[in-house]
């Protein structure tokens, strides 16, 4: 296979959108409370790429994720079993959720970016869509380490307005993976294939095997 150059020896460190984009395919899955082990996430971030970047709530061009399973007897909501499916805006998601990790500066990016390209010795990567007075009880809170272990979990949501809910109270599934492999972001196929046609078949996201 041909070696890639690195996109700042192309001349195009400057892309100006990303997608943060993993399942539960990526991962090894363990379910300590209740069983929730489908979910994807997919997130464009209007800014670029970039080495010895932090990312503290950046800017959300569109992120829609799903998350289902079923639930212990006894959790907050009381349900049996949930499948919450969410298309969310920069503004609704700013309300209550946050965005948090950091690329460290001698990342090379030619090929996304990889979990251990990240910055930090404990959690490295952190997204929580929490919601307060939506009526939802199954928003996420996904946390990333840089020892390829992390976890997936209902947030502290706040369904009425008037009281939380304990984080893990709904779902508690734990994560494995290789931070070496597992690549949780690329630019944006579209930009790519308008510089450099063709390119974009470099760019496939990683799979843990």
């Amino acid at each position: 296979m041909k070696q890639l150059l690195p996109l700042t020896c192309l001349g195009i460190s400057g892309l100006n959108a990303f997608t943060l984009s993993f399942e539960a395919s990526d991962f090894g899955l363990t379910t300590t409370f209740s069983n929730v082990s489908t979910f994807s996430f997919e997130m464009e971030i209007d800014a670029p790429l970039s080495p010895g970047t932090p990312y503290v709530d950046p800017t959300i061009g569109s992120f829609d994720y799903s998350v289902s399973g079923d639930l212990e007897m006894g959790t907050p909501s009381g349900f049996p079993a949930f499948a919450l499916v969410r298309s969310v805006t920069n503004a609704e998601y700013y309300q209550n959720g946050s965005l948090n990790f950091e690329i460290a500066a001698g990342a090379d990016l030619s090929d996304g970016l990889q979990l251990s390209e990240l910055v930090g010795t404990g959690p490295v990567f952190q997204l929580n869509a929490r919601e307060v007075g939506t009526g939802r009880f199954h928003p996420a809170l996904l946390i990333l380490n840089s020892d390829g272990t992390g976890s997936i979990r209902n947030s502290n949501n706040d369904p009425t307005g008037t009281a939380e809910i304990a984080a893990g109270s709904e779902y508690i599934t734990e994560l494995t993976f290789d931070p070496s492999t597992l690549t949780i972001a690329v630019p944006e196929p579209g930009t790519l294939a308008l510089l450099i046609p063709g390119l974009g078949l470099a760019f496939r996201r990683r799979r843990v095997a």
